[in-house]
This record gives C-alpha cells, sequence and structure tokens, in this order.
C-alpha cells in the first residue's frame, strides 16, 4: 500500500539527521567557535586575498588554469585556523570580521593552478554539506608560501599525532646510589706554571704589569708592542653611493600593483601581469 503524504512527512521529520544535512565539517567548525574551550590557533593570515568565480573546465584531466579566471567576486582576508582536531580555511570580510566562506581541510579541498603559483581552487562548503569550487588568487608569492607551507605543516602535524610513541619494552634500571657507595671525582693536579701568577689579585693588576713590562722591552721603541696601522685605507667600494641604487648597479623599480582603486590583477594593456 502506498503511504499518504502525511504519513511520509512524519517519517521524515523522524529520521535522524544526516552528514550532508547538518553534521558536515562545516557545521562542526562553526558549532565549535561557540565553544569557548575549545583551544584555536591561528597558522596564518593573509589579507587582499582574491576569489573568481571559476569557468567551467573543459578537461578535467589538464588542471585548472588561472588565466581563464576573468569574474572577480569578492576581497577580502584569507585565515588558516585550526579549532580542536578540525582545520579549516576562512575567508573573513576585512572590514566585519564576518566569514564569507569556509573551507574544510582535507583529501581534495585544495588544488594549485598549473599556470601560477599564487592561485588556488578551494572546495568551500556550506553547513548543510553542499559544496562548490572557487578561485583564490593572492598578489605575491610571499602570501602563497606561506599559505601553502601552513597547509603542510598542519598536516605533517597531524600525522605525527597518530603515530604511537615509542615505548620502552625492558627492564627497568635502577640508578640511584646504593647504601655503602662513594662517588670519586679526580682533580688534576696543578703544574709549577699555574702558580707564576699566583700574586695576581682578584682584578689581575700583577699581569697585567707583567705584560707591560714585557711590551717595553721588545723593538719598536715607544710602540709599546703595538702592530703598526696598514700603509693606506682600503679603496672604497664604487657602489657604495646612494641615488635609488641596492649596491650592486641596479635602480630601484616601483611596485606592479597599482594603488589606488585600481584592479591589480588588470594592467594598462588588459593584460594579466600575475602569470608565470
Amino acid at each position: 500500500m502506498f503511504k499518504s503524504k502525511s504519513s511520509a512527512a512524519k517519517t521524515a521529520a523522524a529520521k535522524p539527521m544526516t552528514s550532508a544535512e547538518g553534521d558536515s565539517d562545516t557545521a562542526i567548525f562553526l558549532k565549535s567557535l561557540k565553544d569557548p574551550n575549545i583551544i584555536e590557533r591561528v597558522r596564518v593570515t593573509l589579507k587582499n586575498a582574491h576569489v573568481f568565480k571559476l569557468p567551467p573546465r573543459q578537461t578535467v584531466s589538464v588542471g585548472w588554469r588561472g588565466a581563464d579566471w576573468r569574474e572577480k567576486v569578492w576581497q577580502g582576508t584569507v585565515k588558516i585556523v585550526e579549532r580542536g582536531d578540525t582545520t579549516a580555511i576562512l575567508l573573513v570580510d576585512k572590514e566585519k570580521g564576518s566569514i564569507f566562506a569556509v573551507c574544510p581541510v582535507k583529501e581534495g579541498a585544495v588544488d594549485r593552478c598549473i599556470d601560477s603559483s599564487r592561485y588556488f581552487v578551494l572546495r568551500i562548503e556550506n553547513a548543510s554539506g553542499r559544496h562548490m569550487f572557487i578561485g583564490v588568487a593572492f598578489n605575491e608569492r610571499n602570501d602563497a608560501f606561506d599559505f601553502n607551507a601552513a597547509l603542510e605543516d598542519s598536516k605533517r602535524e597531524k600525522e605525527m599525532e597518530k603515530m604511537p610513541l615509542p615505548t620502552y619494552t625492558g627492564p627497568a634500571k635502577d640508578y640511584s646510589i646504593k647504601q655503602g657507595e662513594k662517588i670519586r671525582v679526580a682533580i688534576p693536579k696543578k703544574t709549577p706554571s699555574d702558580y707564576m701568577d699566583a700574586d695576581d689579585d682578584d682584578f689581575g693588576t700583577s699581569s697585567r704589569k707583567n705584560t707591560e713590562k714585557r711590551g717595553r722591552g721588545t723593538k719598536g721603541g715607544s710602540g709599546g708592542g703595538f702592530l703598526k696601522p696598514p700603509p693606506r685605507d682600503t679603496a672604497g667600494r664604487a657602489n657604495d653611493s646612494g641615488g635609488g641604487t641596492n649596491g650592486f648597479g641596479e635602480t630601484f623599480s616601483s611596485s606592479p600593483f597599482g594603488s589606488g582603486d585600481s584592479n591589480p590583477f588588470q594592467s594598462a594593456s588588459g593584460k594579466d601581469p600575475f602569470f608565470d
């Protein structure tokens, strides 16, 4: 017999919630933000990250290409945060501090582009478990390096935590001193040369006087035993002059990212200057 709509609705309401309906990694992470007893560790904070909507890929085997990204949808701060056993990449609004998107770090969550070291693809996820892929780009290679290094450090430390610690299974050893045992310390005897400066006071006055006498007895007259200065000073470096150079004959160039409200991903000629 077919069930009525009301009975089907009751059955669905009585059914326990699955991971796709509320117990996703993002939901667990967002719930942990309300728990003050969980220790939070921020591995890296990177400002001025750019988020792009990804165009459809022609072939999956080729990989993502940052040169194909044209539609920019967001700009803000990227954080890699650990709370308990969960590691997540947070996209945070730089003015309000609110979370724009969450990317739980797991297998396949982060991918690198094949044409640039500053472009990454993230698998963001909402509380209900639905996910989508977005593109993240950094202005500087140093930011991209710090982002990748923080992910590698987090992965390596979690793998080390899962490894069992080596335990000693041999017999217990007792290093305590037994009753009647003695410890002997061998102190070397002094030689006659060690007593030559025995009349020195605590500040070595006699030693300094003997040194001055020996210095006056050497050749060189009133020189006191000191070496003469070199005949002439070392010639100065040709590239030590200022004037906007770096000491190697190269002039400093201005920042390629522009200033103000200009788009750092678009040059005056219409080409993208960021791709390697």
